[in-house]
Parts: C-alpha cells; structure tokens; sequence
C-alpha cells in the first residue's frame, strides 16, 4: 500500500500561545485558521477529543487534541482513506513559532488516484491558504499570499458543483 505525506508550514512572528488560539479556532464561530472561501469545518460543538466533522467529503474524528498546541483527526470519509490530519505549533523563541500541517493518508485502491487528480491539488491549495490566513491573523498581512493554478481553479468549479451532495 503507498502512503502520502503532505507537509505544510509558516514560520510566524507570534508566540506559540497565539498560533496556538488560532487551532483552538477550528469550526467554530470565531475560525480564524480555516479559508472562508472553502468548504467550512463544521463540528456539533468547540474541538474536543471523539468530536465528529468534516469539510466538504472529507469527514473525520478528532482523535488528540492539547488545547494550544495540536489536534489531530483521523479520517473517516471519504470511504478508502485512511489515515490523519493534525496541526502543530512549534514554539521557536518568545515571539516565534512553526504552525505545521501534516497529513498522512493511506489511499486504498482506486482512491489512489482520486487523491492524485482531485484531493492533492485542493488539498495543497486549501491549507497554504489556510497558512495565509495564520498570517494574517496574526500580523494583518500576507508578504506572499497562495496563487491557485488553472487546474486548481478547475477543481474547485467541479467541486462546487458537488457540494449540494457533501452537504447533506
């Protein structure tokens, strides 16, 4: 079985408690971590380990959660994926620290190439924008904001046309 290990992370000029705030962020009202042009995490209540949710198809449990440092979610859906999401603060000093994003997915059978042409493409693009909205959070500025592709413009048209699906 081949497995995926996406890495994504933004060194930032904020103590690790205040990245951290941002995680604890996640789903709820005051989501400052999350794009609000992607589909929304939505969670019946504040994170909490045996939480369920998701976003878009994606449906996951948080599995670990330490308040102001990590969360992980192990995936649930779609059907075929399994393995993890998390984010991480790493403190680097008093006003410094890495929020990380780390995915480790095992596609099983033909979801190996759904995660190669559709998932990894929004995927990427989804949580460097989501690494955009860390900074921006935390600074009021992006110095090099995400760009999306034409392919991933493309996706996410195709995806939109989805979402009535994935929201029921």
């Amino acid at each position: 079985m081949i497995a995926v290990l996406n890495v994504h992370q933004r060194t930032l000029p904020a103590a690790a408690g205040a990245v951290g705030a941002l995680i604890d962020s996640l789903g709820g009202e005051r989501d400052r971590l999350w794009p609000s042009d992607w589909p929304p995490i939505r969670f019946e209540r504040p994170l909490a380990v045996g939480l369920s949710g998701g976003h878009g198809p994606v449906r996951y449990v948080v599995s670990h959660y330490v308040p102001g440092q990590w969360v992980r979610f192990r995936f649930t859906g779609p059907r075929g994926f399994h393995g993890f999401h998390e984010f991480t603060v790493e403190p680097l000093g008093p006003a410094r620290a890495v929020l990380r994003h780390t995915l480790v997915l095992r596609p099983r059978g033909v979801r190996w190439l759904g995660w190669l042409l559709f998932f990894r493409p929004l995927h990427n693009a989804a949580f460097r924008h989501s690494l955009d909205c860390a900074e921006l959070a935390l600074t009021g500025r992006v110095a090099h904001p995400v760009r999306w592709s034409r392919r991933v413009r493309l996706l996410r048209a195709a995806a939109a046309r989805l979402a009535p699906r994935w929201a029921a």
